[in-house]
């Protein structure tokens, strides 16, 4: 498996077209894969029958950044993905609403360690979806499934 720079992932994510075309932006991807940051404007494609940001945009948003995150900082050792994912809408959102992941080193070594002898694990990760004035929108919780390669 190819490891890409965070500089070539974000570039290529940001032309992919599901994001493009929903106005979704990754603004930062740290050299250590711990943090990513996204935005999301509102547009004439992201809007929904009222006005505010269409819930599946916010939901798009934040989809593959913990997965990605995962696969990036445990290595070629590990299996990892996306195994579910649930969004709680607090407050409409209007403008510009951004969402920032974070992964720390204890969060790693807890999964490290829970899938040494090669079993599974679903880590519960969740991120917040924020508006320009630090308004809650929403709250996206993602089940990953984690477990270290056979043999490995």
């Amino acid at each position: 498996m190819l490891k890409p720079s965070p500089r070539l992932l974000k570039t290529i994510i940001n032309l992919w077209p599901p994001f493009l075309g929903a106005g979704i932006k990754v603004c930062h991807i740290a050299a250590d894969w711990k943090q990513v940051d996204v935005r999301l404007r509102l547009g004439l494609t992201n809007r929904n029958y009222v006005g505010v940001h269409f819930g599946g945009s916010l939901y798009s948003m934040t989809d593959p950044f913990f997965m990605l995150m995962l696969m990036q900082s445990l290595g070629r050792d590990y299996v990892v993905w996306d195994k579910a994912g649930a969004i709680e809408y607090h407050k409409p959102g209007t403008g510009v609403v951004s969402a920032s992941f974070r992964l720390d080193e204890t969060q790693l070594q807890d999964i490290r360690q829970r899938t040494a002898a090669g079993e599974k694990y679903l880590p519960q990760l969740q991120v917040d979806i924020h508006d320009q004035a630090g308004d809650l929108v929403a709250t996206v919780h993602k089940t990953l499934y984690v477990r270290r390669k056979k043999g490995r």
